[in-house]
């Protein structure tokens, strides 16, 4: 696997190392060992798969607080999606900041999302899944978000109609920003 860290410290997107023949190709899409050597996180508890029906459906942006903060790696297995993550880290010097990703079933990256960042995605297709690891278990205490459209952040979500929020995603106050960080994209 390759691992090229992003403009947000600790985020990075992994690209597969396929070794192709006339069948196809293999790769590897998880290797505890490998995310060690690179001082990621490598204990996955749960996997998750999400499945968006309809193009333009949105989900997130997600985390969950303290002392449940959770590590993600997520792969889109079909379709594509606009995957967006946000800096949450008090005291990081990418705090508040966000960067966006193209995850495809056919780039077949991946997105490693440290603990501390929140996450969320747009479907650009119908039927789109992504599998997702994480770190952690689910804590529905700790559960928070961000709204797609909060106004601090001021995401360019891309020039697909938003379809489907959900109401909980839609309603998720304004954020209110700590004063360990400043900056955004």
């Amino acid at each position: 696997m390759i691992f090229t860290e992003t403009k947000l410290p600790g985020a990075f997107v992994v690209e597969l190392e396929p070794r192709k023949d006339e069948r196809g190709f293999f790769a590897r899409t998880w290797c505890r060992r490998e995310f060690q050597e690179q001082g990621l996180v490598s204990d996955i508890v749960q996997s998750n798969l999400s499945y968006s029906k309809r193009t333009g459906t949105l989900r997130g942006m997600h985390y969950q607080a303290a002392p449940h903060e959770e590590t993600k790696v997520i792969r889109c297995t079909r379709g594509a999606i606009y995957d967006v993550i946000i800096d949450l880290r008090p005291g990081s010097a990418s705090y508040g900041k966000w960067e966006a990703f193209e995850l495809t079933d056919a780039n077949h990256k991946m997105l490693y999302v440290p603990r501390g960042f929140a996450n969320g995605f747009q479907s650009m297709a119908d039927d789109v899944e992504l599998v997702y690891h994480v770190s952690e278990f689910y804590a529905p205490e700790s559960e928070r978000g961000i709204r797609w459209n909060d106004p601090y952040f001021r995401i360019r979500w891309p020039d697909v109609p938003v379809r489907t929020v959900s109401e909980k995603d839609r309603n998720w106050p304004d954020f209110i920003p700590s004063n360990a960080g400043e900056g955004k994209s």
